[in-house]
């Protein structure tokens, strides 16, 4: 029928966590500019397998972000009218 090894494999390169990468970033939570990079336009968390932080750094991140919800520096939500 086919010949097997013909076959591509799918090659996924591992994404290495950029605050593990570079020590001198913070993660502030009085930083919206930084913490908006790690968030949907509708307000949510990007998960980890998608942003490729480690999960020390994910934690700290989603605090962060919580935070900075709190205080009215990130939006929860995006404000949509119907």
């Amino acid at each position: 029928m086919y010949d097997k090894s013909r076959r591509k494999m799918a090659y996924h390169r591992r994404k290495i966590c950029r605050f593990c990468a570079d020590s001198t970033l913070p993660i502030d939570y009085k930083d919206p500019r930084n913490l908006r990079l790690f968030t949907t336009e509708r307000g949510k968390i990007i998960p980890r397998r998608i942003s490729g932080n480690c999960a020390k750094h994910q934690r700290m991140l989603t605090v962060a972000i919580k935070r900075a919800r709190n205080i009215a520096l990130l939006p929860f939500t995006t404000s949509t009218l119907r």
